[in-house]
Parts: structure tokens; C-alpha cells; sequence
């Protein structure tokens, strides 16, 4: 035990004895020299001054009182060995305290910037510790208005400089009042869903929620939506799901959503059903452009079939009145050649989300151009004003009917549908054309004269 104790003393000892090498080299050494150099320079001056230097105790005592104030200025950063730095820490949250039963806060940034400055190494120290909080306490106030309030911080480190961007703000405080608001639901991701598949129909389990806010904020709520997902990977097929978290928000008139107010709940459940509307259609092909004269289309194929059907998908009463599916052909200058062929790419229809034949080859046929006249004397009038009777004075109505010989042979007057547009005609007797709906791609029809429509006023 004594030789451990022993070996301790020694290793005590080696320190101190380092130590003070140390000191007599970095700090007596020097102010002695210095001293002995004043001495020596005032050595033919027998004065009190050059006896108290030359003592071995004085010179001690000064060393020793050298030191320290170094070490204060030094610590207290009057003196500086190495340079300032300084660091931006931005986005720092801000933490918010006040009484949220009894007012809404307005004008509070969610985060603020924070510029710390000192030494490298303290700067180091402070990132390291990561504990940057910034605070707005607003407890204290317990009344509605606008008040100058300064932001505080956590400093972890105290040899660091911390300095807030803004270092302060003009909070408006308001009270909170509650309404009760009705809630519709609104589709989000329906680019996303099987084409195949559409909304049938979605069921909220609560169609009205309490709102909390300012009396303003919630003067300019336009709506409450309850924002439904139909994008999700789960949804492959048609069947119900049930519907957790669906997040509700406020919008205002524009369509912009409204922050700074509180839905409770926050969120809602529910039942979605998806189904899979389908019709099945023929395409139409319409033809547009003049054929080369004496020309006319004799036979329209579409992928080698006479009556090619497509099968289209979308919600029920967006698609329910279609009967088909246009195809656009341009045949401008054709006709020469006694065959066309054309690689066509099918556009969906205005509310058809899915449709089973994207592309599609025509091939249409030509043929000598042949004509009759064929009378008629039905017609129709459309968009007349309410309130009008009309009646045609002459209705004598003659049609050229256009095309080759063996499609024109089939038609007669029972084929031809012709109408009069009286939309913009008041109380009187007019001349007016008389146009003709056709369907039929390969057969023109061409009518020449108007006829006389009298117009009363019921």
C-alpha cells in the first residue's frame, strides 16, 4: 500500500514540478529578464525602487499578479486570442403559449431565424446541443387586441450570442366564438382511379361540424369539405370501403382554404362506393373535306368490321345519353384512288373516363357519285322562343340526296330529317333554311330553297 502511495506522490509531484516549469518559463522568465533589464539600465541610480527589484520575492508577486489580469481580460473577452463568428439557424419553430379556449392569435410566424456569434468552438458547441427553442408567451394577456410582444429563447450555451430574427411582433389577439357549419364531401386524386371505375356515391358519418374561430375568419368560411381520396392503391375494384381520417378544411369564396380556425372533429369517417358504369356504343365516322368531283364514299370499314362497338366507362349520368363515339376522318382531296386507309386515334367523349378501343384503322372505299331528288314535306322547328306558334306558309321542300348508286337506292323521304333553326325569330312571317340531320357518312344531302315559317305570339 505504501509503494502505491508512494507512486501516487511521485506523479503528484511530476505534474506540479511540470507546472510550474511551465510558469518559470512562460511567465517569471520573461518578466525577470525584463526586470533585470530595467535594473540594469538604472543600475548607477541608488534608489528604493531598484532594491525592491532586485528582490527575489517582489518579482514572484508581480509575475503572479501579471498573470491574473491576463486571465481576466482574457475570460471576459476584453481581449480576444481568436476572431468572432457568427451562424444563421434558420426555421426555428415557435412555439406558441396562450389561452387557446379563449382566443385566436393572429399574425404569429411559424418559424423565425436565429443568429448566434461567438467562437468557432462555442458556435460548434450549440449546434451540437440542437436545442434551439424560440417562444411567444402570450399568457399573460387576457383581453382582445393588438399588442408589441418579444420573442425568447433557450441559450444552452452562455458563451454564445443569441439575436432573434424578428425579435419581436404586433400580435392581434381575438376572442374565439363556435359555429356550427354544414360539411360536403369533394374527390381528390380522381386522375388517379381505374379508369374503369367511377364514384357511385360517398356517405359522411356527420354532415355538420363546429368551427372555432375569430367572428371575421368565420364570416368568410364559404364552405366545409371533407376531402375524400379515391387515388389510393387499394381501390381496384367496384365494391364499398370504409372510409377513417378524412380530413375536413375551410375555403373561403375564391376557393382558398382558411387557416387559422379549428374543425372539430378533425377529421371525419365514412363509406365509399365505387362502381363500373358501362355502355356499349357504336363509333361514327364523319367524314370532312370534298372528295376529288364525281366522287363519292361507297363503304366505311373500321378494323375490317362494317359495325365496329366500343364499350365506354364513366358515371352513370354523365355517359347515359351517348349514343356513340365520333371519329373524325379528313378526306380533302381523296377519291381517285379507289381505297383509303387511315390510322385514327379515338378521343374519349365528354364524360367517358375509360374506353375499351383507343386506335383504330378506316378503310374507306370510293366509288362514281351519283343523285336524286326526293320531296319532302315534314319539317321540324327548333329553338323557338316560349310563348310562339310556328307554321310553315310553304313547305314544299326538295332534296338532293348524294352518293353512289347502290347507297342512294335505299333512301326515301322516311330517311330524310329535315329542320328549320327559328332561334332569334319573333312574331312575324320569315324565309328560312332548311337544314337536314345526317348520320349517314356515305350519302349527302343538298337543299336549295327555304321555305315561309309564319311565327304568332300564343
Amino acid at each position: 500500500m505504501s509503494k502505491f502511495l508512494k507512486k501516487i506522490g511521485r506523479i503528484i509531484y511530476t505534474i506540479f514540478e511540470s507546472f510550474f516549469r511551465l510558469i518559470d518559463k512562460l511567465i517569471i522568465m520573461p518578466i525577470s529578464r525584463l526586470v533585470y533589464n530595467v535594473s540594469k539600465s538604472t543600475s548607477g541610480n541608488n534608489n528604493s525602487f531598484n532594491k525592491l527589484l532586485n528582490r527575489p520575492q517582489f518579482l514572484i508577486i508581480m509575475s503572479l499578479v501579471f498573470a491574473i489580469i491576463c486571465f481576466l481580460l482574457i475570460d471576459n473577452k476584453v481581449l480576444s486570442l481568436v476572431s468572432n463568428e457568427a451562424e444563421v439557424i434558420e426555421d426555428v419553430p415557435v412555439k406558441l403559449v396562450y389561452n387557446e379556449e379563449a382566443f385566436v392569435v393572429e399574425n404569429v410566424p411559424d418559424t423565425v431565424d436565429i443568429t448566434i456569434t461567438g467562437r468557432k468552438s462555442d458556435i460548434y458547441l450549440a449546434k451540437q446541443f440542437g436545442e434551439f427553442e424560440v417562444q411567444l408567451n402570450l399568457s399573460s394577456y387576457t383581453e382582445a387586441g393588438t399588442y408589441k410582444v418579444y420573442f425568447t429563447s433557450k441559450e444552452s450555451i452562455n458563451a454564445v450570442d443569441y439575436k432573434l430574427n424578428p425579435t419581436y411582433l404586433n400580435v392581434t389577439i381575438k376572442d374565439k366564438v363556435s359555429e356550427v357549419k354544414t360539411v360536403t364531401y369533394d374527390l381528390v386524386g380522381t386522375d388517379k382511379l381505374d379508369r374503369k371505375l367511377s364514384v357511385s356515391s360517398v356517405s359522411l358519418d356527420s354532415s355538420e361540424v363546429v368551427v372555432k374561430g375569430s367572428q371575421d375568419t368565420l364570416d368568410n368560411i364559404s364552405s366545409i369539405k371533407a376531402l375524400v381520396d379515391v387515388s389510393l392503391d387499394s381501390y381496384t375494384e367496384k365494391a364499398t370501403y370504409e372510409l377513417t381520417s378524412i380530413p375536413l378544411v375551410a375555403y373561403d369564396k375564391n376557393g382558398r382554404i382558411i387557416e387559422n380556425v379549428e374543425i372539430v372533429p378533425k377529421t371525419l369517417t365514412g363509406t365509399l362506393v365505387l362502381d363500373s358504369y358501362k355502355m356499349t356504343v357504336p363509333l361514327a365516322v364523319q367524314t370532312t373535306g370534298k372528295l376529288v368531283s364525281g366522287k363519292a364514299v361507297a363503304s366505311i370499314m373500321i378494323n375490317n368490321s362494317a359495325n365496329l362497338t366500343v364499350d365506354i366507362y364513366g358515371e352513370e349520368e354523365e355517359i347515359k345519353n351517348i349514343t356513340s363515339v365520333p371519329v373524325i376522318v379528313n378526306v380533302d382531296g381523296a377519291g381517285a384512288e379507289s381505297v383509303m386507309n387511315k390510322s385514327v386515334v379515338i378521343n374519349r367523349p365528354t364524360g367517358v373516363r375509360e374506353i375499351s378501343v383507343r386506335n383504330a384503322t378506316i378503310q374507306i372505299t370510293f366509288g362514281d357519285e351519283e343523285q336524286k331528288t326526293i320531296d319532302v314535306n315534314d319539317v321540324s322547328y327548333r329553338y323557338l322562343a316560349d310563348g310562339y306558334t310556328a307554321n310553315a306558309v310553304r313547305k314544299d321542300i326538295q332534296v338532293q340526296v348524294k352518293g353512289v348508286r347502290s347507297n342512294i337506292d335505299n333512301i326515301d323521304a322516311s330517311n330524310i330529317r329535315p329542320y328549320v333553326d327559328l332561334s332569334g325569330l319573333g312574331e312575324g312571317t320569315h324565309e328560312v333554311e332548311v337544314k337536314i340531320d345526317n348520320n349517314n357518312p356515305l350519302v349527302n344531302y343538298v337543299v336549295t330553297s327555304t321555305i315561309t315559317v309564319k311565327i304568332t305570339k300564343n
